[in-house]
């Protein structure tokens, strides 16, 4: 499955995952909870997943490197400040409380599969194929990095 490996944009993926998740959501009944406070919960999930993704966006920007999760191997520049400092995927993460934004709103406990497969997903075919390109670009450092900061929070 080498094949799959930085070839489908994040955001497709998530896409994908939230249309597993809106399927599962008809085969099981919902967890009672009113509409305001699915909601309100829903739209925290969100600013937070929006500024965790936007932070990581800025950083790189800063940096003058690449954004593009596809071509890991043309980063020019090891990002290790900013919301780098907490988590190695800043933007990955902003995708997963996204979709935990999805699933409050669903409510139904049975889409928390989808965002465990997101999670499995990114990390065999997006971040593994990253990491492996960032230890052959920064070697060390990157080394050193990833004993430093968790991959996700």
């Amino acid at each position: 499955m080498k094949r799959l490996e930085n070839k489908i944009p994040p955001p497709v993926i998530t896409l994908f995952f939230a249309a597993i998740m809106w399927g599962c959501s008809f085969l099981v009944p919902s967890v009672e909870m009113s509409l305001t406070l699915r909601l309100i919960l829903s739209l925290v999930l969100i600013g937070l997943g929006i500024f965790f993704a936007i932070a990581g966006v800025v950083s790189f920007k800063k940096a003058a490197t690449t954004v593009n999760p596809l071509k890991p191997e043309t980063a020019s520049l090891l990002v290790t400040s900013g919301v780098y400092k907490y988590s190695r995927n800043p933007m990955y993460v902003g995708l997963v409380l996204l979709l935990l934004a999805w699933n409050v709103y669903l409510s139904t406990p049975l889409s928390l599969f989808g965002i465990m497969g997101f999670i499995l997903y990114m990390n065999r075919y997006q971040i593994k194929p990253e990491e492996s390109a960032l230890t052959t670009l920064f070697g060390r450092e990157f080394i050193r990095y990833q004993s430093q900061v968790r991959r996700w929070l």
